[in-house]
């Protein structure tokens, strides 16, 4: 028998196998048919025996041992069903499993095509782990794309992490690699062993994982995400059929890791951390008293470096272990919209970073990442470039933002650092770089892919919205995606420099840099923008919005502040602020420590928070603040020429004049005790906000008194009314039509329905 065995061996193969170098260890493992009988070839490395025995009989088959760890054997009959193999050890134990080698691929052809072309956008749903059944079998089907790798293995705490033991098959041409391992699920440890394209060999873990260990640790888990059972039906149906652009979004930034932490005996504090399940409830009780609409999430996307603040991503696929598992961050989702509370995700695929581990020369080569550093490496970041021209990165991306949105069930996805996508020189100097095909600085493959991507969300439907942070002047950023780059919204970065830089201003030059306040509404209509105070302005030595606000006195920088904002909210475009900066916090954000909570024992930090709150309440429920936002007809000047003394006036509207909101600013020190302005309509005019109040900490110069409107021209109107400004203040006003009018109203319909009676 040993002596017919051996004459059937391919040795060669046997001895790839041995020395782990083959890419299609199928194409020797497992069974295969011989004159009418199967021969069953093994590989079981430091077993001393193994028999096979099939699920249809009883009869166990002793295996030949043919060579160290390589054992055979062939039975009768060619249709004996699926078998286990029995292996005993030196030391007395032994395992019983069934052989992977005689499954087929799961993975169908023509998915794995469509990948390769880059059209595949639920590829997710094929590469990575999955938990399979076949024939009655359960276990784990491994994906990964690898095309130039000599060989790739799965290895895990299930097999000692022995890369001899699991080594996948090559498809075809596909560049993919995968087996189907029986008998381990949810929880286990893995990872992909590659022998690289130069024999180097490596332990990647893998980009598809839907979980990943904490760091330090990053090892991939296998996760079952589909066993979440999901509440929240009634708002993803609201959200098909909202009209993002003409509703209220205002906006609160978080970093879930730093916005409270838990206390933790004996725990560093940079080391503690919320649960998903645990900080739903604490986040949204507090961003419902503050009238928030939105959250948004810097990245929950599985991280090494916590210095990276999320930003330098590894696990595409995975929400963070930091804060739970797969199902807690489900949980957290659905808590959200269960109260009200849409939930926008940050992601980054403009770079990724180069630990050894993660997508950085993944198969030996450069296959994520451009090859010339030129192209693929980002000097600022210490970061690689993607590939964008490569079909299976591009899809590998797109099909990523879409996993987000619906899988998970995001209401946004929030792209960052998109300029340094668009742009080829972005951060580099001359030499740096590689010009495109025109000779231009534009990444056209980027292009492409932001279109595409962009095309995928408005094509599938699915309600999220996809915001670019883009800073600079590339053209119709928000424009469709046949001639533009097809975002929705556009973070307003100019807007947040200029009036940043205004603010900072000591109010005594601010008369020199007017144009800085004003200049916004020039472009206010060529994007759909978000007006951001976000994380960036509050890091890297350049304050809290508290630090930033000139003035001797404490209450003055308060009463910049609360300017500040004031403007920011009655200013055209929706809205993001960043977590403490909504009660002033003092120091610098850090993701090592808690926000300063603390600062809310001071009455002071308490009536910051009170009128943001009243901000974003005015907001919501005032149509003429964002009803209108995309449109030109919406916004008005009533006085943009005022520098000296720091003034300006506008209104807010939409087509109904009861809506009407009128916004007076004084950005100097000087109080005003009777200043008059120009008013579109004769009729009486009411405060609604002042951000002097004293019950904000203000000096108090507010209105309490509805004012009438004179037939006196100002600002080249024919009626204007007086008022009271506060030094560094603003006052939101709301237009009340007359009873005369009113009744006149009332008469002129009546008359016309008379007249229609009588015809």
């Amino acid at each position: 028998m040993k002596e017919n065995l051996y004459d059937l061996m391919d040795w060669s193969d046997i001895e790839g196998i041995q020395y782990a170098d083959l890419d299609c260890p199928r194409c020797t493992l497992g069974p295969s048919v011989y004159k009418g009988k199967t021969l069953i070839q093994l590989y079981v490395p430091e077993a001393v025996s193994v028999s096979v025995k099939f699920e249809k009989g009883r009869k166990v088959y002793p295996a030949e041992k043919m060579d160290d760890g390589f054992f055979a054997v062939l039975v009768s009959g060619t249709d004996n069903g699926r078998y286990q193999v029995i292996a005993e050890y030196e030391d007395g134990s032994s395992t019983i499993s069934y052989d992977p080698y005689q499954f087929d691929s799961v993975l169908p052809l023509e998915e794995l095509k469509s990948f390769n072309a880059g059209v595949n956008y639920e590829i997710y749903k094929y590469l990575g782990a999955h938990k399979r059944v076949i024939d009655g079998v359960k276990g784990v089907s491994f994906g990964v794309w690898a095309p130039f790798a000599e060989r790739v293995s799965v290895v895990g705490d299930f097999n000692h992490w022995d890369g001899r033991k699991h080594m996948m098959n090559r498809i075809d041409d596909t560049g993919v690699f995968e087996l189907f391992i029986p008998g381990i699920g949810d929880g286990e440890l893995y990872k992909y062993e590659i022998k690289q394209y130069g024999g180097k060999v490596v332990l990647k873990a893998d980009p598809y994982a839907f979980a990943a260990q904490k760091r330090p640790d990053n090892a991939s888990i296998i996760a079952n995400i589909s066993k979440f059972t999901w509440t929240d039906n009634v708002w993803m149906k609201k959200r098909l059929d909202a009209d993002c652009k003409s509703q209220p979004m205002s906006i609160y930034e978080v970093h879930l890791g730093s916005w409270k932490k838990p206390e933790m005996e004996g725990v560093e504090e940079k080391e503690r951390f919320y649960n998903y399940r645990e900080i739903a409830p604490l986040l949204a009780d507090y961003v419902k008293k503050m009238h928030y609409t939105h959250i948004e999430l810097m990245p929950v996307m599985e991280h090494p470096f916590d210095g990276s603040w999320g930003y330098q991503v590894t696990g595409y696929y995975a929400p963070t272990a930091r804060y739970g598992s797969p199902e807690d961050f489900a949980w957290f989702m659905n808590y959200m919209h269960e109260q009200g509370i849409a939930v926008i995700l940050d992601w980054v695929p403009a770079h990724f970073p180069k630990d050894e581990f993660g997508l950085a020369k993944f198969d030996g080569t450069c296959l994520y990442e451009h090859a010339d550093p030129r192209q693929g490496e980002h000097p600022h970041w210490g970061t690689l470039i993607y590939n964008y021209a490569r079909p299976e990165v591009k899809n590998f991306l797109i099909a990523n933002a879409l996993f987000w949105a619906e899988q998970y069930h995001a209401d946004g996805i929030r792209m960052d650092a998109v300029a340094s996508m668009l742009y080829l020189d972005y951060g580099k100097n001359d030499g740096e770089w590689v010009a495109n095909i025109y000779g231009g600085n534009e990444n056209l493959d980027a292009v492409s892919f932001l279109k595409e991507l962009n095309t995928q969300f408005k094509k599938r439907k699915n309600g999220a919205v996809v915001i670019a942070e883009e800073s600079t002047a590339w053209p119709m950023v928000t424009g469709s995606p046949e001639e533009g780059l097809g975002f929705d919204f556009k973070w307003n970065m100019g807007w947040m420099n200029d009036f940043t830089g205004y603010m900072q201003c000591d109010p005594y030059f601010r008369k020199d840099n007017y144009n800085q306040l004003t200049f916004s509404m020039i472009y206010a209509y060529s994007e759909n923008f978000v007006l951001v105070l976000s994380h960036d302005e509050v890091v890297h030595g350049k304050g809290s919005m508290i630090q930033k606000m000139p003035g001797a006195e404490e209450i003055l920088r308060f009463s910049n502040l609360r300017a500040a904002y004031t403007f920011m909210y009655m200013h055209p475009g929706k809205k993001l602020l960043f977590m403490g900066q909504e009660f002033a916090a003092y120091r610098e954000w850090s993701e090592e420590r808690e926000l300063d909570w603390a600062s809310l024992d001071a009455e002071k930090h308490i009536h910051m928070q009170d009128f943001v709150r009243e901000l974003n309440r005015l907001y919501q429920t005032e149509p003429a603040l964002y009803a209108l936002d995309q449109s030109p007809e919406g916004f008005e000047w009533i006085n943009n020429t005022t520098y000296l003394r720091s003034i300006c006036a506008f209104i807010r509207k939409t087509e109904n004049p009861e809506d009407t909101l009128l916004v007076f600013c004084n950005f100097d020190t000087i109080p005003q005790a009777r200043y008059k302005f120009g008013v579109p309509y004769p009729g009486t005019y009411k405060e609604i906000l002042n951000s002097d109040d004293d019950k904000y900490d203000g000096y108090g110069m507010v209105n309490t008194r509805e004012i009438t409107a004179k037939e006196e021209e100002c600002d080249g109107r024919e009626h204007s009314i007086s008022i009271k400004m506060g030094p560094v203040s603003v006052s939101v006003w709301k237009y009340v039509k007359q009873e005369e009018e009113e009744k006149k109203e009332e008469k002129e319909e009546k008359e016309e329905k008379n007249e229609r009676k009588d015809k």
